[in-house]
């Protein structure tokens, strides 16, 4: 993939990403494949190095910036959101990517993360969530489910945990998506759909934590149960799953599980649409049994996709309709404001 610089036009690689700083995550960790497509995927995208930025928060995942031979910021915990918003609307167009874990983006920054989805800045959101505040030895977190025994929780969590994407769906995100550290071309395919997206993307990665959550997603990764427990969401495909010998489809308006040996065909499934903002919260809610009736493969890929306008663009219009009609502002006379008073 070609990249034009401001200079001259420059051929680049997954190894001009990579920066000389020791890695320093424990052996076995999902971060370092996430790592690793992130910096396959970045030369294709045709964005200058120059112009890239990753932003985080704190946590295991937040060392990301330090391992990317881009610009980018160690923020504070919870506020990547924030200086990232800063950043689009001061320089729209820079590749912004925010990376961040389920504590670092539903606990402390949880505000922080929803008031950005729903101004929908032009960045992108990779939710680093490993069920686990990993980086203070193994507390449980936001999306810890419940029942689990941590240090915290020595006698099992009561807390009801998150669910990133309906989080994300709540405050109307335009791109919502999962993927898994375990599915490097899946993970791929999700990174390069989510820097297409012109708005916010929200990219939920399941990230395994060998040290104080090991296994925590294995049932959607170990090639005995994968298939039977994921379903690939593909546009205007049907939703086929456990080697293409089970599909679903709607009974009513709720979804079922059907085996394609009694009879169905392609056409008697649900199609994935991701524009369909309806059919997307079901889908979502493909979570845990509680919630639906049956047990549902959990899914991945791009559930919903829309398209709305973008924060920075907007306030951009708004100060040039603004200066067409009233002029360049006064600084001191903002600064100032219209309520003063003069004392004889």
């Amino acid at each position: 993939m070609s990249t034009t610089t401001a200079t001259h036009p420059q051929t680049l690689t997954a190894k001009d990403f990579a920066t000389d700083q020791e890695v320093r995550w424990c052996p076995g960790c999902g971060d370092y494949s996430i790592l690793a497509q992130v910096q396959k995927v970045m030369p294709g995208i045709g964005v200058p190095k120059e112009n890239i930025v990753f932003i985080s928060g704190i946590g295991c995942s937040s060392r990301f910036p330090y391992y990317m031979n881009t610009y980018g910021m160690h923020s504070i915990h919870g506020r990547a959101t924030a200086i990232a918003s800063g950043l689009k609307a001061a320089r729209p167009e820079l590749s912004v990517w925010i990376v961040t874990g389920d504590g670092d983006s539903l606990s402390i920054g949880g505000n922080h993360t929803i008031h950005l989805l729903r101004r929908n800045f032009d960045v992108n959101v990779l939710l680093f969530n490993n069920q686990i505040y990993g980086l203070t030895k193994g507390q449980y977190s936001p999306t810890s489910e419940q029942q689990k025994v941590t240090k915290s929780t020595p006698y099992g969590s009561i807390d009801h945990p998150f669910n990133p994407l309906a989080l994300a769906m709540g405050a109307d995100a335009t791109f919502i998506a999962r993927s898994m550290d375990r599915d490097p071309k899946h993970l791929q395919e999700m990174l390069t759909r989510s820097h297409q997206h012109r708005g916010a993307s929200f990219l939920e990665i399941y990230q395994n934590c060998n040290i104080f959550n090991d296994g925590a997603f294995e049932v959607f990764t170990d090639k005995s149960s994968k298939a039977e427990e994921t379903v690939f969401l593909e546009q205007g495909k049907p939703l086929v799953f456990s080697n293409q010998q089970k599909g679903l489809r709607f009974d009513g308006l709720k979804p079922v599980v059907v085996n394609l040996a009694d009879g169905y065909s392609a056409d008697d499934l649900w199609i994935h649409d991701e524009q369909d903002f309806y059919k997307a919260q079901i889908l979502i809610r493909m979570f845990d049994d509680a919630r639906v009736e049956g047990h549902f493969p959990r899914p991945f890929g791009v559930f919903y996709e829309t398209a709305r306008a973008c924060y920075e663009d907007a306030l951009r219009l708004q100060i040039e309709e603004t200066i067409a009609v009233k002029g360049k502002g006064n600084l001191d006379k903002l600064l100032r404001g219209n309520e003063v008073w003069e004392i004889a």
